[in-house]
């Protein structure tokens, strides 16, 4: 039914093989649009779209940990244990 076809990246102008395989993995999906950016660039957007992530102390256990918020001075932050131990105390 699907048959690979050559696209070509709009980010690096390479030649990029669409594979029968992903046009099926679109069509289950309900994605209508062909990529427009080879695997490598794809790779590269994505991972510089990852947030930032910033280096804390929690402030109930001590932990370093990472959150993905910048920390404002004088206000508690807590590491992920600890915060999910809070909210289920609340519950």
């Amino acid at each position: 039914m699907y048959q690979d076809e050559t696209l070509t990246c709009e980010d690096c102008g390479c030649s990029f093989i669409f594979t029968s395989g992903e046009q099926e993995f679109y069509a289950e999906k309900g994605l209508v649009n062909k990529p427009k950016r080879c695997p490598e660039c794809r790779k590269k957007r994505r991972q510089n779209n990852k947030k930032r992530m910033y280096d804390v102390v929690c402030s109930k256990c001590g932990a370093n940990t990472k959150v993905p918020f910048k920390p404002v001075m004088g206000k508690e932050v807590y590491c992920k244990e600890c915060y999910k131990q809070m909210q289920e105390s609340t519950i």
